[in-house]
């Protein structure tokens, strides 16, 4: 069965994403290609989430805007509704290590049936939730 292996997140600077998605939130730098006239290939993962054989389950590639309209989208991919989930084996080491990294949340952790959970925005104010699944 196929599989997602990345999802672009439009982003205002790659050093500046890279640093909070390696620093704060812990991911992996797979891949920094320069790809000429500025442009890059910047691929970053949850740590583990190779996916079968290495290959990129996954992960996000971070695509720098390049005009207006992709500018006006960065921050609010998703209109403002929580648009990506970090699952966590151990929700409290994970968000004691997120905020301590500086990691903005937005709510207090709550436990629902579903899970641990907790609303974080990324530096540019996409909505995250952290969450632990119920086992």
């Amino acid at each position: 069965m196929p599989s997602i292996a990345l999802v672009t997140l439009v982003v205002r600077d790659y050093d500046q994403a890279i640093a909070f998605y390696t620093d704060a939130l812990g991911f992996e730098l797979v891949e920094d290609t320069d790809r000429g006239g500025g442009n890059r290939w910047v691929v970053v993962r949850p740590p583990g989430a190779a996916g079968v054989g290495g290959l990129g389950n996954a992960g996000l590639l971070l695509a720098r805007a390049k005009n207006e309209s992709e500018q006006a989208a960065v921050g609010n991919q998703t209109g403002g509704r929580v648009g990506f989930f970090l699952h966590t084996d151990d929700f409290a080491r994970d968000h004691a290590r997120m905020a301590a990294a500086g990691v903005k949340f937005l709510e207090e952790p709550r436990h629902e049936p579903y899970g641990s959970v907790a609303v974080f925005e990324d530096l540019y104010g996409n909505r995250w939730d952290l969450l632990q699944p119920t086992a």
